[in-house]
């Protein structure tokens, strides 16, 4: 202590300040610059503008006592060591004063140097040592609340104790939101997140677990997960876990294996057109040359039927070549509650014959740049699909659109039977259909489309209850068209 210690005494008794004053001048090796405040008010002043070191406060200031101006002290955030004098020793004002944030208690008629000093000294190191903290815990919690990923804490039955404000951004719930949420309700399967538990029951610790979060709006976000189980300062068990979101690199790696499949599904119907094109030509002049030379009207039949499928498997060829071509796309600005529609218009007639009820539940209006022919035939497959799958009567188709950051979001959905987990991987391959007089290259043209216009398509099935397909696309005019 061979600094000067700034001192405030707060005391409304001149007298008592000056008798704690000389006691402070007795201590040997030490300097201290003392300042008096003697009432209430001039105390939080000199608080909050001189900034003291360390204070003792005396318990009764008028109106207000020296325990109401230690909370209030601590409530504005300022850190000054305060330490409660009062005239007779009391244990019960002692522990409030501990409890409202009182670094010691002493009794007036008790005083004398080597107290003092023993008081300032271990209440000067205490405020080092939680000045430390309190700036570790700023600079982690900076850091924390800086990362991309979702950092939280919980209970081991799943509340939550805290989350980073990028959790609120991953998944759009509010801190209030988070404190009455548990982990399994954020889980899209229970299954999913009774293994998770599993696991962190045994092991005490869980890498890269890849699972499904829902968001405030019911979407949903793929994420992994690290969590481990620790004990607090408390010995009281904690789960602490880092989620970090890897939705659009699941898309895009979907959307790169669907791009790739109809890059080789192309290259073979190239291959097998130019292979039966040859054979199919000597097919044709073969029945030519007979037809040409047979004077036998009855046998005549026989090679018109060889030409006649010998041009329904040309056709077939010409509509698989078509289908496997990227197609020249011409782009224009359009609204998209004009192209909705438009293509619900061109699926009326169908909606009608089965009597299914059509909701519309368009949200903002907005401009995307797209060859709007090409667009509106990828979206009413989607369309008649929904509506194959739905019963008369009672089928509802469900299309909506919303606005969020770059994209508008287009959302088809209907009440039908529904696909399989299993073939919502093949959804888009060519000639991949569960349809008994279909080819396959509906959903898949419709993919082609999507993709030429850097535009993205998900879906979301459930047996029994219906199915949802979503397409995301860059608004017109924005960086977004470009991702």
């Amino acid at each position: 202590m061979n600094n000067v210690t700034r001192v405030l005494i707060v005391d409304d008794d001149e007298d008592d300040y000056l008798l704690t004053s000389d006691y402070l001048r007795d201590i040997p090796g030490s300097q201290f610059a003392l300042e008096w405040a003697n009432s209430y008010s001039s105390a939080l002043e000199k608080l909050k503008n001189s900034n003291p070191q360390i204070a003792f406060v005396d318990f009764f200031l008028g109106a207000k006592t020296g325990l109401d101006l230690i909370e209030e002290v601590h409530a504005i955030g300022l850190s000054t060591p305060m330490v409660l004098l009062t005239g007779r020793g009391d244990r019960k004002v002692d522990e409030e004063a501990t409890k409202r944030g009182a670094v010691d208690y002493l009794v007036k008629r008790d005083l004398n140097a080597e107290k003092l000093e023993r008081c300032i000294r271990y209440a000067l190191e205490r405020a080092a040592t939680l000045n430390t903290l309190r700036e570790s815990e700023r600079r982690y919690r900076s850091l924390f609340n800086q990362l991309r990923e979702m950092i939280f804490l919980a209970s081991p039955s799943g509340e939550f104790l805290y989350v980073n404000p990028n959790g609120s951004e991953l998944l759009g719930y509010t801190p209030e939101d988070f404190t009455q949420k548990r982990m399994p309700e954020l889980f899209e399967s229970t299954e999913r997140y009774a293994i998770f538990s599993s696991i962190l029951d045994q092991f005490g610790e869980i890498e890269d677990f890849e699972v499904a979060l829902l968001t405030s709006q019911g979407e949903k976000r793929y994420c992994t997960i690290y969590a481990s189980v620790q004990n607090d300062g408390f010995g009281v068990r904690q789960i602490q876990g880092i989620v970090h979101d890897i939705t659009a690199r699941k898309k895009a790696e979907r959307d790169t294996l669907l791009t790739e499949k109809l890059a080789a599904t192309a290259r073979l119907v190239r291959t097998l057109a130019h292979e039966v094109r040859n054979p199919l030509t000597n097919i044709n002049l073969s029945a030519d040359e007979l037809l040409t030379g047979m004077e036998d009207d009855t046998l005549m039949m026989y090679p018109q039927i060889i030409k006649r499928n010998s041009q329904r498997i040309n056709d077939l060829i010409s509509e698989l070549l078509n289908s496997s071509r990227q197609a020249e796309i011409n782009l224009a600005d359009f609204s998209i509650h004009q192209i909705l529609d438009e293509t619900l218009a061109l699926a009326m007639d169908r909606v009608q014959l089965k009597n299914i009820t059509l909701q519309k539940d368009y949200g903002e209006d907005c401009f995307v740049k797209v060859d709007k022919e090409k667009i509106k035939i990828a979206i009413l497959n989607i369309i008649v699909n929904a509506i194959e799958a739905m019963e008369p009567e009672v089928g509802i188709l469900h299309v909506q659109n919303h606005v969020a950051g770059d994209f508008c979001y287009v959302t088809i959905e209907d009440n039908g039977s529904g696909i399989p987990a299993e073939n919502l991987g093949r959804l888009f391959e060519p000639y991949f259909t569960s349809k008994n007089n279909g080819i396959g290259l509906g959903l898949a043209a419709t993919l082609s489309i999507v993709q030429s216009h850097k535009a993205r398509i998900d879906v979301e099935s459930e047996v029994g209850v219906g199915t949802a397909f979503t397409i995301s696309f860059p608004l017109a005019g924005t960086e977004a068209e470009d991702f």
